[in-house]
């Protein structure tokens, strides 16, 4: 962690977990969550999931056991989701059929791997994007494009359709406001697609004219996507 006035280091915190390989490549965003009624910070990589005390980073606790088929090449990519007192988890690759998604509590203090996973889907998941979480509900946009609305306590399925297929992959992470859910493929398309009253409906399809990786950003009522030479702003006129 940095002092944000100075740039200093404020504290570092090593988390020396072994790994298969790539297993200890990690992509994922830090969050900062309340953890037994203080401001703490989450972490997901190496195959672990921590959490630590926001002031010192001191660890205050540890979740493991999210390969134990020791699988090579399962870097950590997208980022966990926070539903109440679970975190959802997109792990393994998807993208080569074998997904693994993780419910986990986030309860208790200390090493709790043998009581903090809630449920485990060998079936969904994604490779680069990451979860998202609206009105208590998670949602993946997978790799090829597939959608699926899940309860975070208990992994089940609440309902599932798909955005159109290309050649090209989504890596982008899926952005929800007001009922609508954003997602950008590599290609440069941008897919809207109403979830309200949990029914999907395709709305509309821009294309951006260059590759999108980038994950839309919500600000002041309208979204920004970054391409590959341009930012890209959308909202009403």
């Amino acid at each position: 962690a940095f002092d944000r006035k100075s740039g200093d280091i404020a504290w570092k915190q090593d988390r020396n977990f072994k790994t298969p390989v790539e297993g200890d490549h990690g992509y994922a965003t830090p969050l900062v969550i309340q953890h037994n009624g203080a401001e703490s910070i989450l972490v997901w990589g190496a195959e672990h999931l921590t959490i630590h005390n926001a002031a010192d980073g001191a660890q205050v606790w540890q979740c493991g056991n999210f390969n134990p088929d020791e699988n090579k090449l399962w870097p950590s990519i997208a980022t966990p989701v926070i539903v109440g007192e679970h975190a959802v988890i997109a792990f393994g690759r998807n993208d080569r059929g074998i997904p693994r998604l993780h419910g986990v509590r986030l309860a208790g203090d200390g090493e709790v791997t043998d009581s903090a996973h809630a449920w485990l889907r060998d079936d969904v998941g994604t490779f680069v994007p990451s979860p998202v979480a609206y009105q208590k509900s998670v949602y993946l946009v997978r790799d090829r494009g597939q959608v699926e609305c899940l309860d975070p306590a208990t992994g089940k399925t609440i309902w599932k359709d798909a955005l159109p297929k290309g050649r090209a992959n989504y890596y982008a992470s899926p952005l929800i406001a007001g009922d609508l859910l954003y997602a950008p493929r590599e290609d440069g398309a941008v897919f809207v697609a109403s979830i309200a009253n949990g029914e999907f409906k395709l709305l509309t399809e821009t294309d951006m004219g260059e590759p999108v990786i980038g994950s839309p950003v919500p600000t002041n009522g309208r979204i920004l996507i970054r391409g590959n030479k341009h930012l890209f702003c959308i909202g009403a006129r």
